[in-house]
């Protein structure tokens, strides 16, 4: 039977199109960024006031970059309970991670960074704190950046996100504000800082004496308290940079 002209155009034109696709899949594949070298968990503290949803755009560009996140939900409700709850999600990792944490949220990740399954702290805008340090020692030791701490805290968000802050905050205990660290991880594990230059609730010269001390690797922005959320880009970024630089059998 002599073949028909239109069907063999037909099979040409489907033999072209899967080839394309093929083509396509390939040419995807090799776009897509490669895994992540060095650690590849990562674990998030949030502040003082606030919940583990502010770091969502955050953890979205690190899980779009390969990274497993953990977003720890410390209740505030004593330094030892939010201990417990950082642990807690280092310890569900089941591998080396990079342990970051904003605000109080340094206070935190200072004591429960001597866990040996963290390779890496991350201070964004944060309480890294010494033997003897508390969060209300620091905030004593140089002029409050201002005193209009609700306008200020999160100065650089569109204001339905810091509304909904507002409303959703968690009160902090006494007894975390003023607990005193005892033995800072950072002084055996390598350190990278954010320092939040137009910061109004920690003074940004403190932030960067913290970091200084901590001889952390530290990059300045210009945001307010919440620089992971106003800048959740240059966040990741240290954070990855944080990862990468850490061997993964560290």
């Amino acid at each position: 039977m002599k073949p028909n002209g239109r069907n063999v155009m037909t099979k040409l034109y489907a033999i072209a199109a899967l080839a394309f696709l093929l083509m396509g899949a390939t040419l995807n594949a090799g776009a897509a960024g490669p895994a992540p070298s060095g650690i590849k968990n990562v674990v998030l503290v949030h502040g003082a006031f606030a919940d583990g949803s502010g770091w969502e755009a955050v953890a979205k560009i690190l899980e779009k970059d390969g990274y497993t996140v953990s977003i720890a939900q410390p209740p505030e409700t004593s330094y030892a309970d939010d201990q417990k709850y950082a642990k807690a999600a280092i310890d569900a990792m089941g591998g080396p991670v990079v342990l970051v944490g904003h605000s109080y949220g340094g206070s935190i990740i200072s004591e429960a960074g001597n866990d040996p399954n963290v390779a890496a702290l991350v201070y964004i805008a944060a309480f890294a704190l010494d033997e003897g340090d508390s969060c209300a020692s620091i905030e004593r030791a140089l002029p409050q950046a201002s005193k209009a701490f609700k306008p200020d805290f999160a100065a650089d968000v569109p204001r339905p996100v810091s509304h909904f802050m507002a409303v959703s905050q968690v009160p902090i205990s006494t007894d975390s504000f003023t607990h005193k660290v005892t033995s800072p991880a950072w002084k055996n594990k390598p350190t990278w800082y954010m320092v939040a230059t137009a910061d109004r609730s920690i003074n940004p010269d403190q932030e960067r004496m913290m970091a200084k001390r901590a001889h952390a690797k530290t990059v300045e922005v210009n945001a307010s308290h919440v620089a992971y959320m106003s800048h959740p880009k240059e966040t990741a970024k240290l954070i990855e940079e944080a990862a990468t630089s850490v061997p993964a059998n560290h």
